[in-house]
Protein backbone atom coordinates (compact mmCIF):
# COMPACT_ATOMS: atom_id res chain seq x y z
CA UNK A 1 0.00 0.00 0.00
CA UNK A 2 2.78 2.50 0.70
CA UNK A 3 3.55 1.80 -3.10
CA UNK A 4 0.71 3.28 -4.31
CA UNK A 5 -0.39 5.93 -1.96
CA UNK A 6 3.30 7.76 -1.22
CA UNK A 7 6.32 7.60 -0.08
CA UNK A 8 8.59 8.71 3.36
CA UNK A 9 9.93 11.62 2.43
CA UNK A 10 13.34 13.09 4.70
CA UNK A 11 11.60 14.46 7.42
CA UNK A 12 9.31 11.46 7.75
CA UNK A 13 6.12 13.24 6.09
CA UNK A 14 4.45 11.34 3.34
CA UNK A 15 3.97 12.58 -0.16
CA UNK A 16 1.52 11.18 -2.23
CA UNK A 17 2.49 10.26 -5.71
CA UNK A 18 1.48 9.31 -9.27
CA UNK A 19 2.45 7.19 -11.73
CA UNK A 20 4.90 9.36 -13.82
CA UNK A 21 4.94 12.27 -11.79
CA UNK A 22 8.92 12.26 -11.73
CA UNK A 23 9.51 12.21 -15.10
CA UNK A 24 6.98 15.30 -15.89
CA UNK A 25 8.49 17.18 -12.76
CA UNK A 26 11.71 16.82 -14.84
CA UNK A 27 10.99 17.50 -18.22
CA UNK A 28 11.53 20.80 -19.67
CA UNK A 29 8.24 22.08 -20.96
CA UNK A 30 7.97 23.22 -24.63
CA UNK A 31 8.34 26.58 -25.84
CA UNK A 32 5.28 28.16 -26.64
CA UNK A 33 4.77 28.45 -30.27
CA UNK A 34 4.73 32.43 -30.06
CA UNK A 35 8.50 33.01 -28.67
CA UNK A 36 9.39 30.33 -31.61
CA UNK A 37 8.30 32.43 -33.82
CA UNK A 38 9.29 35.86 -32.44
CA UNK A 39 13.36 34.04 -32.62
CA UNK A 40 12.52 32.84 -35.85
CA UNK A 41 11.52 36.53 -36.87
CA UNK A 42 14.20 37.92 -35.03
CA UNK A 43 17.05 35.63 -36.85
CA UNK A 44 15.15 36.43 -40.74
CA UNK A 45 15.31 40.12 -39.62
CA UNK A 46 19.57 39.76 -38.37
CA UNK A 47 19.79 37.57 -41.81
CA UNK A 48 17.85 40.85 -43.72
CA UNK A 49 20.03 43.21 -42.24
CA UNK A 50 23.14 41.73 -43.01
CA UNK A 51 22.01 40.94 -46.35
CA UNK A 52 20.95 44.20 -47.77
CA UNK A 53 24.12 46.02 -45.49
CA UNK A 54 26.69 43.96 -46.99
CA UNK A 55 27.29 45.63 -49.99
CA UNK A 56 27.60 49.20 -47.95
CA UNK A 57 30.34 47.16 -45.58
CA UNK A 58 32.15 45.60 -48.54
CA UNK A 59 32.40 48.90 -50.26
CA UNK A 60 33.19 50.87 -46.70
CA UNK A 61 35.67 48.12 -45.63
CA UNK A 62 37.48 48.51 -49.54
CA UNK A 63 37.47 52.26 -49.83
CA UNK A 64 38.06 53.62 -46.59
CA UNK A 65 39.40 51.31 -44.09
CA UNK A 66 42.10 49.36 -46.16
CA UNK A 67 43.49 52.51 -47.59
CA UNK A 68 44.08 54.56 -44.18
CA UNK A 69 45.73 50.54 -43.05
CA UNK A 70 47.47 50.77 -46.40
CA UNK A 71 48.34 53.98 -45.98
CA UNK A 72 49.53 53.35 -42.14
CA UNK A 73 51.94 50.41 -43.60
CA UNK A 74 53.48 52.64 -46.12
CA UNK A 75 53.94 55.63 -43.57
CA UNK A 76 56.49 53.26 -41.70
CA UNK A 77 58.77 52.97 -45.28
CA UNK A 78 60.79 55.22 -47.41
CA UNK A 79 58.63 54.20 -50.76
CA UNK A 80 59.19 55.53 -54.40
CA UNK A 81 55.22 54.16 -55.12
CA UNK A 82 55.75 51.13 -56.86
CA UNK A 83 57.56 47.40 -55.99
CA UNK A 84 57.22 45.85 -52.42
CA UNK A 85 58.73 48.47 -49.80
CA UNK A 86 61.90 47.53 -48.22
CA UNK A 87 63.50 51.00 -46.74
CA UNK A 88 61.77 50.77 -43.37
CA UNK A 89 62.10 54.19 -41.21
CA UNK A 90 59.97 53.35 -38.20
CA UNK A 91 58.62 56.50 -37.08
CA UNK A 92 60.97 58.48 -38.48
CA UNK A 93 58.20 60.19 -41.27
CA UNK A 94 55.99 60.57 -38.68
CA UNK A 95 58.84 62.74 -36.22
CA UNK A 96 59.97 64.47 -40.13
CA UNK A 97 56.22 65.61 -40.35
CA UNK A 98 55.33 66.94 -36.81
CA UNK A 99 58.75 68.80 -36.32
CA UNK A 100 58.89 70.29 -39.95
CA UNK A 101 57.97 73.80 -39.85
CA UNK A 102 55.82 73.75 -43.54
CA UNK A 103 53.79 71.49 -41.71
CA UNK A 104 53.37 73.99 -38.92
CA UNK A 105 52.33 76.64 -41.47
CA UNK A 106 49.49 74.50 -43.39
CA UNK A 107 48.22 73.39 -40.72
CA UNK A 108 47.83 76.87 -38.97
CA UNK A 109 46.02 77.45 -42.20
CA UNK A 110 43.81 74.77 -42.11
CA UNK A 111 42.61 75.83 -38.42
CA UNK A 112 42.03 79.05 -39.72
CA UNK A 113 39.82 78.15 -42.14
CA UNK A 114 37.98 76.05 -40.09
CA UNK A 115 37.65 79.17 -37.70
CA UNK A 116 36.95 81.72 -40.07
CA UNK A 117 34.30 79.75 -42.29
CA UNK A 118 32.49 78.83 -38.97
CA UNK A 119 32.37 82.47 -38.25
CA UNK A 120 31.13 83.96 -41.67
CA UNK A 121 29.11 80.90 -42.85
CA UNK A 122 27.19 80.42 -40.18
CA UNK A 123 25.75 84.06 -38.97
CA UNK A 124 25.50 84.68 -43.10
CA UNK A 125 23.30 81.19 -43.36
CA UNK A 126 20.88 81.92 -40.60
CA UNK A 127 20.57 84.94 -41.63
CA UNK A 128 19.80 84.34 -45.17
CA UNK A 129 17.72 81.29 -44.44
CA UNK A 130 15.58 83.82 -41.98
CA UNK A 131 15.09 86.12 -45.07
CA UNK A 132 14.34 83.25 -47.68
CA UNK A 133 11.89 81.55 -44.91
CA UNK A 134 9.51 84.75 -45.19
CA UNK A 135 7.09 84.96 -47.58
CA UNK A 136 8.32 87.07 -50.49
CA UNK A 137 7.96 87.75 -53.97
CA UNK A 138 10.79 85.32 -56.00
CA UNK A 139 11.30 83.27 -52.78
CA UNK A 140 12.36 79.91 -55.01
CA UNK A 141 14.28 81.33 -57.59
CA UNK A 142 16.21 83.32 -54.72
CA UNK A 143 16.61 79.92 -52.98
CA UNK A 144 18.23 78.11 -56.43
CA UNK A 145 20.44 81.09 -57.13
CA UNK A 146 22.21 80.82 -53.63
CA UNK A 147 22.36 77.02 -53.90
CA UNK A 148 23.57 76.89 -57.64
CA UNK A 149 27.55 77.47 -56.17
CA UNK A 150 26.91 74.60 -54.18
CA UNK A 151 26.43 72.13 -57.37
CA UNK A 152 28.78 73.42 -59.80
CA UNK A 153 31.76 71.51 -60.11
CA UNK A 154 34.79 72.69 -57.85
CA UNK A 155 37.00 72.71 -61.03
CA UNK A 156 34.88 75.02 -62.70
CA UNK A 157 34.95 77.70 -59.58
CA UNK A 158 38.62 77.53 -59.18
CA UNK A 159 39.11 77.94 -63.16
CA UNK A 160 36.61 80.56 -63.40
CA UNK A 161 38.00 82.46 -60.24
CA UNK A 162 41.64 82.35 -60.95
CA UNK A 163 40.88 83.79 -64.25
CA UNK A 164 38.90 86.68 -62.85
CA UNK A 165 41.33 87.43 -59.75
CA UNK A 166 44.08 87.37 -62.01
CA UNK A 167 45.75 91.59 -62.20
CA UNK A 168 44.70 91.99 -65.43
CA UNK A 169 41.38 90.25 -64.80
CA UNK A 170 37.58 90.87 -64.94
CA UNK A 171 37.59 91.68 -60.83
CA UNK A 172 40.35 95.10 -61.31
CA UNK A 173 38.76 95.85 -65.01
CA UNK A 174 35.30 96.24 -63.03
CA UNK A 175 37.01 98.21 -60.55
CA UNK A 176 38.72 100.14 -62.21
CA UNK A 177 35.45 101.16 -64.71
CA UNK A 178 33.58 102.08 -62.00
CA UNK A 179 35.95 104.58 -60.50
CA UNK A 180 37.79 102.40 -57.61
CA UNK A 181 41.54 101.59 -59.42
CA UNK A 182 42.66 102.12 -56.24
CA UNK A 183 41.44 98.70 -54.56
CA UNK A 184 42.69 97.36 -57.55
CA UNK A 185 45.29 94.20 -56.11
CA UNK A 186 46.66 91.23 -56.57
CA UNK A 187 44.10 88.64 -54.88
CA UNK A 188 45.92 85.56 -55.68
CA UNK A 189 49.42 85.96 -54.87
CA UNK A 190 49.28 89.28 -52.44
CA UNK A 191 49.46 87.11 -48.77
CA UNK A 192 47.87 89.60 -46.67
CA UNK A 193 44.81 88.94 -48.89
CA UNK A 194 45.33 85.28 -50.64
CA UNK A 195 43.54 83.78 -47.34
CA UNK A 196 40.37 86.45 -47.43
CA UNK A 197 40.13 85.86 -51.22
CA UNK A 198 40.19 82.20 -50.49
CA UNK A 199 37.19 82.49 -47.85
CA UNK A 200 35.06 84.48 -49.86
CA UNK A 201 35.82 81.91 -52.60
CA UNK A 202 34.34 79.26 -49.68
CA UNK A 203 31.33 81.23 -48.59
CA UNK A 204 30.34 81.64 -52.12
CA UNK A 205 30.74 78.62 -52.36
CA UNK A 206 29.44 76.58 -49.97
CA UNK A 207 26.92 78.81 -48.42
CA UNK A 208 24.27 77.39 -50.09
CA UNK A 209 24.21 74.14 -48.35
CA UNK A 210 24.18 75.84 -44.87
CA UNK A 211 20.96 77.73 -46.03
CA UNK A 212 19.72 74.79 -47.34
CA UNK A 213 20.02 72.94 -44.34
CA UNK A 214 18.91 76.05 -41.93
CA UNK A 215 15.57 76.46 -43.87
CA UNK A 216 14.91 72.90 -43.60
CA UNK A 217 15.68 73.00 -40.09
CA UNK A 218 13.77 75.92 -39.56
CA UNK A 219 10.65 74.68 -41.27
CA UNK A 220 10.86 71.49 -39.19
CA UNK A 221 9.82 74.19 -36.17
CA UNK A 222 6.05 74.58 -35.70
CA UNK A 223 3.99 77.36 -36.58
CA UNK A 224 2.50 77.48 -33.40
CA UNK A 225 4.96 77.74 -31.58
CA UNK A 226 5.88 81.59 -32.94
CA UNK A 227 2.07 82.37 -32.99
CA UNK A 228 2.16 81.43 -29.04
CA UNK A 229 5.24 83.43 -28.81
CA UNK A 230 3.05 86.32 -30.71
CA UNK A 231 0.17 86.33 -28.62
CA UNK A 232 2.26 86.60 -25.53
CA UNK A 233 3.89 89.71 -26.48
CA UNK A 234 7.19 88.55 -27.67
CA UNK A 235 8.50 90.82 -30.70
CA UNK A 236 10.42 89.43 -33.60
CA UNK A 237 13.77 89.63 -32.23
CA UNK A 238 13.02 88.04 -29.06
CA UNK A 239 11.49 85.27 -30.93
CA UNK A 240 14.33 84.43 -33.28
CA UNK A 241 17.15 84.59 -30.13
CA UNK A 242 14.45 82.78 -27.84
CA UNK A 243 12.77 80.18 -30.05
CA UNK A 244 14.52 79.47 -33.29
CA UNK A 245 18.03 79.51 -32.20
CA UNK A 246 17.48 77.28 -29.56
CA UNK A 247 15.41 75.13 -31.66
CA UNK A 248 17.79 75.54 -34.76
CA UNK A 249 20.34 74.10 -32.92
CA UNK A 250 20.62 70.83 -33.82
CA UNK A 251 20.83 72.01 -37.55
CA UNK A 252 23.66 74.17 -36.72
CA UNK A 253 25.66 71.72 -34.79
CA UNK A 254 25.27 68.87 -37.54
CA UNK A 255 26.31 71.54 -40.07
CA UNK A 256 29.64 73.29 -38.06
CA UNK A 257 30.26 69.45 -37.98
CA UNK A 258 30.41 69.19 -41.57
CA UNK A 259 32.41 72.48 -42.14
CA UNK A 260 34.74 71.22 -39.26
CA UNK A 261 35.94 68.56 -41.66
CA UNK A 262 35.34 69.93 -44.98
CA UNK A 263 38.07 72.52 -43.70
CA UNK A 264 40.67 70.11 -42.16
CA UNK A 265 40.58 68.51 -45.23
CA UNK A 266 40.61 71.04 -47.92
CA UNK A 267 42.37 70.51 -51.27
CA UNK A 268 40.93 71.37 -54.17
CA UNK A 269 40.24 75.04 -54.53
CA UNK A 270 43.38 75.84 -53.24
CA UNK A 271 45.16 73.53 -55.80
CA UNK A 272 43.30 74.72 -59.36
CA UNK A 273 43.71 78.35 -58.56
CA UNK A 274 46.92 78.66 -56.53
CA UNK A 275 48.65 75.40 -57.14
CA UNK A 276 50.76 73.63 -54.34
CA UNK A 277 53.98 76.43 -55.21
CA UNK A 278 51.80 79.46 -54.90
CA UNK A 279 49.67 78.48 -52.24
CA UNK A 280 53.01 77.67 -50.07
CA UNK A 281 53.97 81.62 -50.42
CA UNK A 282 50.47 83.28 -50.54
CA UNK A 283 50.00 81.48 -47.31
CA UNK A 284 47.13 79.86 -48.53
CA UNK A 285 48.37 76.10 -48.34
CA UNK A 286 46.94 73.39 -46.69
CA UNK A 287 47.76 69.81 -45.14
CA UNK A 288 46.35 68.19 -47.91
CA UNK A 289 48.69 70.27 -50.33
CA UNK A 290 51.28 69.83 -48.27
CA UNK A 291 50.82 65.47 -48.65
CA UNK A 292 50.54 66.11 -52.46
CA UNK A 293 54.04 68.63 -52.35
CA UNK A 294 56.35 66.37 -50.32
CA UNK A 295 54.62 63.04 -51.25
CA UNK A 296 53.78 62.20 -54.69
CA UNK A 297 55.53 65.30 -56.55
CA UNK A 298 58.46 64.61 -54.66
CA UNK A 299 58.57 60.57 -55.48
CA UNK A 300 58.83 59.94 -51.69
CA UNK A 301 54.85 57.89 -51.34
CA UNK A 302 55.79 56.51 -47.64
CA UNK A 303 56.13 60.27 -46.55
CA UNK A 304 53.04 61.52 -48.25
CA UNK A 305 51.17 58.00 -46.82
CA UNK A 306 52.61 59.35 -43.32
CA UNK A 307 50.97 62.76 -43.85
CA UNK A 308 47.63 61.27 -44.89
CA UNK A 309 47.64 59.35 -41.79
CA UNK A 310 48.51 62.12 -39.48
CA UNK A 311 45.31 64.47 -41.67
CA UNK A 312 43.39 61.06 -40.84
CA UNK A 313 44.00 60.93 -37.22
CA UNK A 314 43.54 64.88 -36.56
CA UNK A 315 40.07 64.76 -38.38
CA UNK A 316 39.15 61.98 -36.26
CA UNK A 317 40.48 63.26 -32.88
CA UNK A 318 38.44 66.42 -33.80
CA UNK A 319 35.26 64.50 -34.72
CA UNK A 320 35.26 62.48 -31.55
CA UNK A 321 35.86 65.60 -29.48
CA UNK A 322 33.41 67.53 -31.15
CA UNK A 323 31.00 64.13 -30.74
CA UNK A 324 31.71 64.19 -27.57
CA UNK A 325 30.97 67.40 -26.41
CA UNK A 326 28.64 68.83 -29.00
CA UNK A 327 26.49 66.42 -30.51
CA UNK A 328 26.05 64.75 -27.38
CA UNK A 329 22.54 66.03 -26.39
CA UNK A 330 21.18 65.18 -29.90
CA UNK A 331 22.68 62.00 -29.93
CA UNK A 332 21.45 60.79 -26.77
CA UNK A 333 17.69 62.06 -27.95
CA UNK A 334 18.36 59.80 -31.30
CA UNK A 335 19.17 56.38 -30.22
CA UNK A 336 16.64 54.38 -28.95
CA UNK A 337 16.79 50.77 -27.43
CA UNK A 338 14.66 48.24 -29.18
CA UNK A 339 12.17 46.32 -27.48
CA UNK A 340 12.53 42.76 -27.35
Amino acid sequence: MSDTLGTDTADGRQSQGTPGAGDAATSVPPAPPRAAAHRRGRARMRLEIAVLSAPAVITFLAFVILPVALAAYYGFYQWKGYGEPTDWVGLNNYRLILTDPAFHDVLWHNGLILVLSLAIQGPLAIVLALLLNQKIRGRSTIRVLVFVPYIISEVIVGTGWSLMLQSNGAVNDLLHRIGLGSLEADWIADPDLAIWTLMAIITWKYIGFAVILMLAGLQSIPDEIFEAAQIDGASYWQIQRRITLPLLGPTIRIWAFLSIIGSLQLFDLVYIIWGQYVSGTAGTSTMAIYMLAQGRNAGNYGYGSAVAVVMFVISLIVALIYQRFVLRRDLRGAVTEGTV
